[in-house]
């Protein structure tokens, strides 16, 4: 009887579904939500920025409100961000429990 289903990790010569399993995969991407929170703050940053220079330039108050907004949003975003990952790794030390692994 053929198989129509076979595990890619054992086809492919993939780790993952043996010593990469899906709670480190996840790890993974939580430990870089910082990089990633970081890199959508610059462009919101600059987008806001680019907004609320052109919105002065024209005598446009909405258009400045607009930018500020932006530049306030990114900001506090990032502030969220930075302070759960920061919570997570005191609940690291403190229950002893490694939550992110980016030693993979």
């Amino acid at each position: 009887m053929e198989k129509i289903a076979f595990n890619i990790g054992d086809a492919f010569g993939s780790p993952i579904g043996k010593d990469v399993l899906l709670a480190d995969l996840v790890s993974i991407i939580l430990s870089n939500a910082i990089v990633i929170a970081g890199i959508i703050m610059l462009f919101l940053m600059i987008g806001g920025g680019i907004g609320i220079i052109s919105g002065a330039g024209k005598g446009n108050p909405e258009a400045a409100a607009r930018g500020r907004q932006a530049v306030t949003a990114a900001v506090i975003g990032f502030i969220i961000i930075f302070a759960t990952y920061w919570i997570v790794q005191v609940a690291e030390i403190i229950t002893g429990v490694k939550i992110f692994n980016p030693g993979l």
